[in-house]
């Protein structure tokens, strides 16, 4: 398979593992919605292929990783709103925001089964009832 090939189907891969979770939250009601968690993948895939495949051998992929998870720790902390005393909310989108990221970096990386599992886990968890008793 021709190498951009490749990385079309990691893309829509990240593409569709994006909207699996990000349509739930819209379901839901959350402000991260389908578009958002979607990009998030997507964009989180296209980082990740390009430190695979555009800077050379002598690049270090991981250097790239290590941003997006940074970076996307920016992105879920705006999520996050203080309530009152004591009452925090956003703690589960930003959370859903971070694992979203990873998810789209698997996918870059052509960890596809690992992706598609991490999804499964992520949608079980966001669909099991709240709060717990």
């Amino acid at each position: 398979m021709p190498p951009e090939l490749e990385m079309v189907l990691r893309l829509l891969l990240a593409t569709a593992l994006g909207a699996i979770i990000g349509y739930q939250r819209e379901r839901a009601g959350k402000v991260a919605g389908l578009r958002t968690i979607v990009l998030i993948c997507v964009g989180a895939a296209l980082f990740t292929l390009t430190s695979i495949y555009a800077f050379g051998a002598e690049a270090d992929p991981s250097r790239v990783a290590a941003g997006i998870v940074a970076g996307i720790g920016f992105l879920g902390a705006g999520a996050i709103i203080r309530r009152g005393e004591g009452v925090v909310a956003g703690l589960t989108t930003a959370a859903t925001i971070w694992a979203a990221a990873g998810i789209g970096m698997a996918a870059g990386a052509g960890f596809y089964l690992i992706a598609a599992v991490a999804t499964a886990i992520i949608l079980i968890i966001l669909l099991l009832p709240h709060p717990i008793s």
